[in-house]
């Protein structure tokens, strides 16, 4: 792969527990763009964790905590008109605290079955599976450590 046509691209499967059910974060960049998990290219010297992290800080005014990498891909995008290989990490984080989300055209804290139907993307809704996967399989062996 050519270095300079690469491009990383870290996503947050983000969940909490609200009023008792556990629901996941999807978002819309723009009006008009799908439904999809939050996600930023990450910059020159960053990592691809502390690119998510910031992400969620700068756009939704959130603290969140990564467990995990939940599911990574490639695809082949246009930018510019030209392709470009991206690699996207999936990371699942767990939200710590939040202010008022104002950089998404819109959001949804959602229950696995509605967010898993709203996404648009099949890469995020294998993701958001996987990340379901891992969350269960974390509680499984924190609760054999008690």
């Amino acid at each position: 792969m050519n270095k300079d046509k690469d491009q990383l691209v870290s996503i947050g499967v983000i969940h909490k527990v609200y009023r008792g059910k556990l629901t996941w974060f999807v978002c819309k960049t723009n009006e008009n763009g799908d439904w999809e998990l939050p996600r930023t290219t990450v910059r020159r010297g960053e990592s691809s964790v502390r690119a998510i992290l910031r992400l969620t800080v700068e756009q939704a005014l959130m603290r969140n905590r990564v467990l995990e990498e939940a599911y990574r891909t490639t695809a082949v995008v246009k930018t510019n008109g030209r392709a470009v290989t991206q690699k996207q990490i999936y990371y699942l984080m767990v939200q710590k605290e939040a202010g008022e989300t104002l950089g998404f055209a819109g959001f949804h804290w959602l229950e696995y079955s509605k967010a898993i139907k709203k996404l648009a993307s099949k890469k995020d809704q294998v993701a958001l599976k996987n990340a379901r996967d891992v969350l269960k399989e974390l509680e499984k062996k924190a609760k054999v450590k008690k």
